[in-house]
């Protein structure tokens, strides 16, 4: 079964990491966002959707590196 590679994993933690700090920083209350990996998806395949499926700058993978599921 194939495995994402180190260099893949990095930029999976990269990319949630960052959508997380963002959400923080864009609440406009001092209520505290606890990690919630359901939230950071939806958003993630949002980002997704535009960079890789409207503006054609990279592949689904490149944004997000996945392994097929047989």
């Amino acid at each position: 079964m194939p495995e994402l590679t180190d260099q893949q994993i990095s930029r999976q933690d990269y990319v949630d990491n960052i959508i997380f700090e963002t959400l923080q920083r864009l609440n406009p209350t001092r209520q505290e966002i606890e990690w919630n990996i359901e939230m950071i998806g939806e958003v993630r395949d949002a980002i997704e959707d535009w960079l890789a499926a409207k503006m054609n700058l990279c592949s689904e993978r490149e944004f997000y590196p996945f392994v097929e599921e047989e």
